[in-house]
């Protein structure tokens, strides 16, 4: 075991382990890291210290010693509306910079990895890969829905009509101290619950753990079987880039098609794949999700909360609906292919527990996760569009959008900033037939903050909702509905044709023949040859803007980050 070789060559670190009351005999058993996102930051990482203990008594039933370690996460909730938005993206990348320092610091033989939300999964995912010693993700669950079934990403939506007089402020005040009645990352299908899916899907969780309510005592049994089977991958020498393949990826991105899962999945999913030295293109979540079939009925875009998703069969009973798209070859954490789990928890009783679950909320399975054959949607949930407007391409979750806006034309109103945008949209100076564009919001530019506040200004208005759209270099929550097209790339502040975007210009929106371009000027069609020329003298005239940052971390993400279409990860 590496720990072990580690403890010939630093004398200090028997000493100083049993200064922190460690036995003797702890000192050569297997070592195991458990990293966590565990602190009082938000509602995703404040229960996670009892998933930790049980972790750790897992890898002590097994004859392994834990050990404990700590890099808390921000919540991109709390972040919103103001510029802690910003270091949201690059929160991910330093905590996998710091569970690095951790792990080879004083190394270990294995690790388990605990979190549960929008930044802290993925970053745990990039670590894993980085770190290349066996591994295993838990995750936190998902928490409660509130009275009515009301979840946290509708509180947005009401804030937007509160402002514009729609709604009285003690019913959102009401909404607000009703929508999170639980800890769990927030309970519909946004970043937090995709990216939990998108790490059993992997083949880095044990199967059926993924998104399990966080209140759920079977979340608690998991983690001790995550401690013990740990043990068991140290033994076999079974690392993670030997497990994680292209074909996991695959595999992945065709769950993430059935569940419409977050555009947030096309920033975090190339950068987990970079650590574990593979390249993941926009064009295959494209190409992967073009007749992919829609299954489930999850807000946002569907109708129920995401507690239920676990109580439906979770990622088992997805893969099970389109086991004939997947690789069922592919290796998991449990040493075994994900066609043999899918075996194995029929012979175990997991569909039955399940049932029950279903029963005990008073629905059907079919009601949440349809069957193949009877789906919701067969063209996935994302479309990447490209055109002289985004030559490296742009993401539009489609399932979330107003059919009307699949094939238009819209007039350019562009903002170099949400504060800017979001206020002309609140004072009604956005009018239906604009395309509100936000800009400088890139992984250079400012971070690549989300622009939910905005798109759900507009999604809840009912004149623009379904007559504008909103597009940007930046992100959106996963919460966002309606016409949002983000992660343009090249981004604005590295002079991408969306920097070059004048008021009046005519933009072209074509879903289904993947197009977002600019077609014209100042109301005035122009044929490609035209528009090539004017780009490129506006291009000649652009001036890039002075950094935002001066000094401390989104500094150096600023100057570091690769473009949102590859990743937005730390080169």
């Amino acid at each position: 075991m590496v720990s072990q070789d580690i403890r010939k060559l630093a004398p200090e670190m028997d000493p100083l382990r049993m200064g922190m009351g460690w036995k003797a005999e702890d000192l050569s058993k297997m070592q195991i890291i458990v990293e966590s996102t565990f602190g009082d930051s938000h509602p995703g990482s404040a229960h996670l210290l009892d998933l930790v203990n049980k972790t750790v008594d897992g890898v002590r039933e097994k004859g392994g010693k834990a050990a404990r370690y700590f890099t808390t996460d921000i919540c991109d909730g709390m972040a919103q509306g103001h510029d802690g938005i910003n270091y949201s993206l690059a929160s991910r990348d330093m905590i996998c910079n710091m569970i690095e320092i951790h792990a080879n610091a004083t190394p270990f033989d294995g690790g388990v990895f605990i979190s549960s939300c929008d930044k802290a999964v993925p970053a745990h995912l990039m670590a894993i890969g980085r770190l290349n010693i066996p591994s295993i993700l838990v995750t936190g669950g998902v928490m409660d829905a509130g009275p009515d079934l009301l979840t946290l990403e509708q509180i947005g939506k009401y804030s937007a009509m509160c402002q514009r007089g729609e709604l009285e402020p003690e019913k959102l005040e009401y909404y607000k101290q009703h929508a999170c009645p639980s800890c769990g990352a927030c309970s519909f299908m946004g970043t937090a619950s995709t990216m939990q899916v998108m790490g059993e899907a992997l083949g880095l969780m044990l199967p059926g753990s993924a998104l399990m309510p966080a209140t759920c005592p079977d979340l608690k049994d998991m983690a001790v079987r995550a401690g013990q089977q740990i043990t068991e991958l140290v033994n076999c020498k079974s690392k993670p880039r030997e497990i994680v393949t292209m074909e996991s990826f695959e595999n992945a991105i065709m769950v993430h098609a059935a569940i419409s899962g977050s555009t947030n999945s096309l920033v975090h999913l190339p950068a987990i794949a970079h650590e574990f030295g593979l390249e993941i293109d926009s064009e295959l979540f494209d190409r992967l999700h073009r007749g992919a079939h829609y299954l489930l009925d999850i807000r946002p875009s569907g109708k129920w909360p995401a507690q239920y998703f676990y109580y439906a069969g979770g990622v088992p009973r997805i893969m099970e609906e389109i086991r004939s798209v997947l690789h069922l070859d592919a290796m998991t954490v449990t040493g075994k292919t994900l066609g043999e789990n899918l075996e194995m928890l029929k012979q175990t009783g997991f569909y039955e527990q399940c049932e029950e679950y279903c029963e005990k909320a008073g629905i059907k399975r079919e009601e949440i996760i349809r069957p193949f054959q009877k789906a919701i949607g067969t063209d996935g949930a994302i479309a990447v569009l490209k055109g002289n407007l985004a030559p490296d391409g742009a993401v539009i979750k489609h399932t979330a959008c107003p059919k009307e806006m699949f094939q238009a034309e819209l007039n350019a109103r562009p903002f170099d900033s949400e504060e800017e945008a979001i206020d002309a949209v609140l004072n009604h100076r956005v009018k239906p037939g604009d395309a509100v564009f936000i800009r400088y919001e890139g992984p250079k530019g400012s971070g690549m903050p989300e622009m939910f506040y905005t798109s759900e200004a507009i999604s809840s208005d009912k004149e623009l909702g379904r007559t504008i759209a909103l597009i940007t270099d930046g992100r959106f929550s996963g919460a966002s509905t309606g016409p949002s097209i983000g992660h343009v790339s090249p981004e604005a502040a590295e002079g991408g044709p969306i920097a070059l975007v004048e008021e009046g210009d005519i933009i072209k929106i074509d879903i289904p023949n993947r197009i977002l371009a600019i077609t014209g000027v100042k109301g005035e069609h122009k044929t490609e040859e035209e528009m090539e020329k004017i780009l490129k003298e506006r291009r000649e005239k652009w001036q890039p803007k002075p950094s935002k940052y001066s000094s401390g971390v989104l500094k150096l993400f600023s100057e570091h980050a690769v473009s949102p279409m590859k990743g937005g990860y730390m080169k």
